[in-house]
């Protein structure tokens, strides 16, 4: 990624606004996920808490050099699995009593939840190409919560129909698989960072190449 100031600068202006985006939204959304007993909603809300943290985790490194850059994205990999292992919790719960969540506001909610990630992916479609893990990172986790938002609103329709809430829980999995794929393709950005660094220093071994 260009380390320009003025670059930076832009970086640091767009992950605040999806910061606050995301925090407030974060209200609405658990409030709903709690009164509704979804597990989607649920998982998607502490999600947004988690974008939250992201960014402003972003924000500070910034100004960090590219080893510091590299630690932070591996950290911001294991980050994105909390939703996920949350959600399964909660999915492992509602196996036992899976009633069905209120599809119209489940899916009003997911909805709302869509239009506050989209402005948030739109903002951060600049650096979507930037090989640094500190800006990609923050641009992985919008995208794919559109694509939860939206199998949410499916699952509203699908349980107006079915009147089950195992649509609910099977996508509380498929939360966990979008989140674990995107820690996975963050770490091994971070890699790639780590592996700069010590070139940088004259430290890349052949160990290192192997990994």
């Amino acid at each position: 990624m260009d380390s320009s100031p003025e670059l930076k600068r832009k970086l640091g202006i767009a992950v605040l606004w999806v910061a606050g985006l995301n925090l407030a939204y974060f209200g609405v959304e658990f409030t709903m996920a709690l009164k509704l007993g979804s597990v989607s909603l649920l998982a998607d809300s502490i999600d947004l808490l988690e974008d939250v943290a992201i960014n402003i985790l972003i924000f500070l490194a910034l100004g960090w050099s590219l080893h510091a850059r590299a630690v932070t994205g591996k950290v911001l990999a294991f980050l994105i699995c909390i939703p996920a292992l949350f959600a399964a919790g909660e999915a492992i719960r509602k196996v036992i009593n899976p009633d069905a969540p209120d599809p119209l506001l489940l899916a009003l909610t997911a909805g709302g939840a869509g239009i506050v990630n989209l402005a948030c992916a739109l903002i951060l479609v600049p650096f979507r190409k930037t090989q640094s893990s500190m800006a990609r990172v923050a641009y992985l986790s919008a995208r794919n919560d559109v694509i939860v938002n939206i199998l949410i609103i499916l699952i509203g329709f699908i349980t107006a129909l079915t009147r089950s809430g195992w649509p609910d829980i099977i996508l509380g999995v498929t939360i966990i698989a979008i989140n674990v794929f995107a820690a996975k393709e963050v770490w091994q950005i971070a890699h790639l960072e780590h592996l700069e660094a010590r070139a940088l220093t004259g430290k890349l071994d052949e160990e290192d190449l192997l990994d």
